[in-house]
């Protein structure tokens, strides 16, 4: 099973439920919450800065 950085299930539900959009989870992963492979596997969406 793979590692998730801490905040990873909580930015994953807020996605899932429609509260944050991709270009929300976007700027967490500028901000060092997630890495840019959580955010694919998040929005299935390529990851470009």
């Amino acid at each position: 099973m793979n590692e998730h950085s801490k905040k990873f299930p909580d930015i994953k539900s807020y996605y899932d439920l429609g509260i944050w959009r991709s270009t929300t989870v976007k700027k967490v992963v500028k901000k060092g919450w997630i890495t840019p492979a959580e955010y694919e596997e998040i929005t299935g969406e390529s990851y470009t800065a």
